[in-house]
């Protein structure tokens, strides 16, 4: 399967700052935990890094939101979610390992980072605004519910439909990375003033993590658009 992530152009012009690292990671061995991840989360948890970009940064994505009609204090980026929970109660979310992980290391340089199971996409992953007609697959009081999404919204989408809504706010159930997936895609998304070296930096140690959960990962990166 030919697996292509894009960004529209009309994203583009919203925010020409915009870069994104893609990620493709092929033979990884989720697990509920494992060694490997465990050191890079206790090490956050412990040290509670904060990149000097990082406030900066919170705030670009709060006026990336704000561009597009959302309310970021109602519903912030995914890393300023996880970055307050860390300094109120000095946790994380427990799902498996891979996710902890790549959440982890979104805290530590203040980047929202997604992670996604590439065995579930209908096409390729495209990020653009919504025309209003998509549904997006959430829980609702225990229970699947398609969500309608508003039109203008900047969101992930496949050949299905939306996959993460409000930019990097909140996965849809059908893509998210399970124990059983292997083959996975993260999305590590960056802003002014993040420095691109920065961004290369989370990459790098995101992948050279994976391949410590076993020596056989392969994976490959790109950055976004091309």
């Amino acid at each position: 399967m030919s697996f292509n992530p894009r960004i529209a152009p009309e994203v583009l012009a919203l925010r020409p700052d915009y870069r994104a690292l893609s990620l493709l990671a092929d033979g990884v061995p989720n697990a509920a935990r494992h060694a490997a991840s465990d050191a890079v989360i206790e090490a956050v948890r412990a040290a509670r890094p904060w990149p000097p970009y990082g406030d900066a940064h919170l705030e670009s994505w709060r006026e990336a939101y704000r561009a597009f009609g959302a309310k970021p204090q109602r519903t912030p980026s995914s890393v300023e979610a996880l970055a307050k929970r860390l300094r109120n109660d000095g946790q994380l979310p427990e799902i498996n390992a891979v996710v902890d992980l790549y959440n982890a290391l979104s805290v530590r340089h203040a980047i929202p980072i997604g992670g996604e199971n590439v065995d579930a996409y209908v096409g390729s992953p495209l990020l653009r605004l919504a025309s209003g007609d998509e549904s997006f697959d959430t829980m609702k009081d225990g229970a699947p519910f398609l969500e309608p999404v508003p039109a203008g919204e900047v969101v992930w989408t496949d050949e299905r439909g939306v996959t993460c809504r409000r930019w990097n706010w909140r996965q849809g159930v059908r893509t998210r990375i399970e124990l059983s997936t292997t083959r996975m895609w993260f999305v590590l998304e960056r802003l002014e003033p993040m420095p691109i070296a920065a961004l290369h930096e989370a990459g790098e140690l995101l992948a050279a993590t994976l391949r410590m959960l076993d020596p056989g990962v392969t994976t490959t990166s790109a950055i976004l658009p091309a």
